[in-house]
């Protein structure tokens, strides 16, 4: 029988960690939560501590990348559900829906899209779905997918050419209703617009990293005796 880890990465998210915490906690197909505290600032391990859930306490900010690979190897599940420390109005029948078909082997991975949260996540998720945070895949291929550990927030679009590089099947959730709260407006415009392109930097480096690597794979192959 499959155990579910869900994976929470927070960097300073101590004052809205429990909404996402407590819809998780809600949710049938959860064994087990994992809050990641990436170096925080803030009261986020504290905070988690206090929601009752597994604590991975980071000893500096090494980006969200690190911060899911140290809770992948942490989880005692071997599927493991990605969920953002930010989310709004998620319910936790959504972390089913996340959860279920890569439980029942109808996919290997599943990708949540805000759908009817507001426009602007909206809009986001719709231009660029495969950058969303909340994802559902087996443990192993997480921690065998390359580059992960050394991307910040470059971690998704590396999860998601790998995985369509390995014709691994991907299944699009709606997330009704969802939505998160934009780097803006936890510290403000200015920062967060500066944030916010140095996310758009990192993803663009990650994705020529990750065909650099495989090209010279293609280039150099390795043969095992």
């Amino acid at each position: 029988m499959s155990v579910v880890t869900v994976i929470i990465p927070a960097y300073n998210e101590a004052p809205r960690l429990a909404e996402v915490v407590e819809t998780v906690r809600a949710a049938s197909l959860v064994h087990e939560i994992i809050v990641v505290d990436d170096g925080s600032l803030d009261d986020t391990a504290r905070v988690a501590r206090g929601l009752g859930v597994r604590v991975v306490r980071l000893p500096e900010n090494l980006g969200k990348g690190s911060a899911m690979r140290a809770g992948a190897q942490a989880a005692t599940g071997d599927i493991l559900l990605f969920l953002d420390a930010d989310l709004r109005n998620l319910a936790p029948e959504q972390v089913d829906s996340l959860i279920r078909p890569v439980l029942e082997r109808e996919a290997g991975m599943t990708i949540g899209i805000f759908r009817g949260g507001r426009a602007a996540t909206d809009l986001a998720q719709v231009i660029s779905p495969h950058l969303s945070g909340q994802r559902c895949l087996p443990r192993d291929f997480f921690l065998a997918a390359p580059l992960v550990g050394g991307s910040r927030s470059g971690v998704e679009i590396a999860l998601t050419v790998h995985a369509r590089a390995c014709k691994l099947a991907i299944q699009t959730v709606e997330l009704p209703g969802a939505t998160h709260t934009m780097k803006e407006e936890k510290i403000g415009i200015v920062r967060g617009t500066l944030a916010r392109w140095r996310m758009y930097t990192d993803i663009l480096a990650t994705l020529i990293r990750y065909h650099v690597a495989t090209r010279a794979q293609k280039r150099f192959p390795v043969h095992s005796e």
